[in-house]
């Protein structure tokens, strides 16, 4: 297992795992048209705005994804953190070895926190998030704005 940056490349593979993850995994139905980050994972996630990181297995098959979006100067946000369901667990760590980059990513850059919105319905989600520190907040609490196309989702921060 392998965790890489981005490259376009990996474009139809990413976009084809986080589709079929969001709507037959976790039954979310939201369409690639609701989530143009997606379209263009560059111009949202690299560029100096953050980063976007792939797990790759021994084939060179995209297993899992994660972004992270940097809003300011202390706020980071975790997007589109999906692992393969036959790579899940810690046998595999793909999920631990992903967000362990993604906190490398906002050290370096000097975050404070990191926010995150999930579907309501994403159980796994959840406790895997409270297990490494975040709390739930109150929409009406997030301190930044940001798109998220998810209308029942939860919130969630972590202090750096």
């Amino acid at each position: 297992m392998q965790i890489k940056s981005y490259t376009p490349k990996y474009r139809n593979q990413v976009i084809a795992l986080i589709l079929y993850l969001q709507n037959f995994d976790n039954k979310v139905d939201l369409s690639l048209e609701e989530q143009p980050d997606m379209a263009d994972i560059p111009g949202h996630y690299l560029n100096g705005r953050g980063g976007f990181w792939l797990a790759v297995n021994e084939t060179d098959d995209v297993v899992g994804t994660i972004g992270l979006l940097q809003e300011d100067n202390q706020y980071g946000v975790l997007k589109k953190f999906f692992v393969h369901q036959d790579y899940r667990g810690t046998a595999h760590g793909v999920s631990n070895q992903l967000f362990a980059t993604l906190l490398t990513a906002a050290s370096d850059s000097h975050l404070q926190h990191i926010l995150l919105d999930t579907p309501a319905a994403c159980l796994r989600a959840h406790h895997f998030y409270r297990k490494h520190g975040f709390a739930e907040i109150p929409r009406t609490a997030v301190p930044i704005h940001y798109d998220y196309p998810d209308r029942e989702s939860l919130f969630f921060v972590k202090d750096l």
